[in-house]
């Protein structure tokens, strides 16, 4: 482990930012996805939106938009990048709900970061917004599962 050349620290150990300025811009675009596991009852709720707070499933995708857009503000050493679009889907399931976020840019890193922020405060507020109804609901399975654009080229999860 000696040898690995750990981006993110300078030569004496300390935390920095990676230096992009030399990378091309490209087209970039990274999906992770997000799974919320709760009662059978509470999905019939979100799907008949009865909910005492509301239309859980509008607020949960705007939260997602959100924190995309924010995710520098909350990963230290992330870049900040030119988020050019957001799509967060849901589709929900017999006890859970399935959260699906795909940002792009053109821009000289990735945004699978945003990615990943995007699907992960999109499950909280979820949880947030069914929380009265149903205190047994969790969060699992966050993941990237696809990443296009920069060097490295495109990757899927198998």
């Amino acid at each position: 482990m000696n040898d690995v050349n750990l981006t993110h620290l300078d030569e004496a150990g300390n935390a920095r930012m990676v230096d992009v300025s030399g990378k091309e811009v490209t087209v970039r675009q990274a999906t992770a996805t997000a799974r919320v596991h709760m009662a059978a009852q509470t999905v019939a709720l979100l799907h008949s939106k009865e909910l005492p707070k509301g239309d859980a499933l509008a607020i949960t995708r705007v939260a997602g938009i959100m924190a995309a857009k924010r995710t520098p503000d909350l990963i230290p050493l992330c870049h900040p990048v030119a988020i050019h679009g957001v799509d967060v889907s849901l589709e929900l399931g017999h006890d859970f709900v399935d959260i699906t976020a795909t940002v792009r840019t053109a821009d000289r890193t990735g945004v699978e970061m945003e990615a990943l922020t995007s699907v992960s405060v999109a499950a909280l507020t979820l949880i947030d917004m069914v929380k009265g109804v149903d205190r047994t609901a969790w969060i699992a399975e966050v993941k990237v599962v696809e990443k296009t654009g920069g060097r490295s080229g495109a990757w899927q999860r198998q």
